[in-house]
């Protein structure tokens, strides 16, 4: 499972790293390099946003693992 975790990860601070540069620069780094509409820049874009999804995760796992080391048995 922590490979996913990181994979997902990457994938999230990619999207993150593309969505400043459009938003800063109006430079679309993804479309750049694998063409603009094509079926890989929109698998990447699909797979981005599953990870984004995925990462929804992180927030909920996170509150488990910090109420069970606060609990005083």
């Amino acid at each position: 499972m922590k490979a996913l975790d990181i994979t997902a990860l990457v994938l999230v601070i990619i999207g993150a790293i593309n969505w400043g540069l459009i938003g800063f620069f109006q430079f679309d780094l993804v479309s750049s390099l694998f063409g603009t509409g094509t079926a890989l820049t929109r698998i990447i874009f699909a797979l981005v946003g599953l990870c984004g999804l995925y990462s929804l995760s992180f927030l909920g796992r996170d509150r488990d693992r910090h109420s069970d080391t606060t609990e005083v048995k």
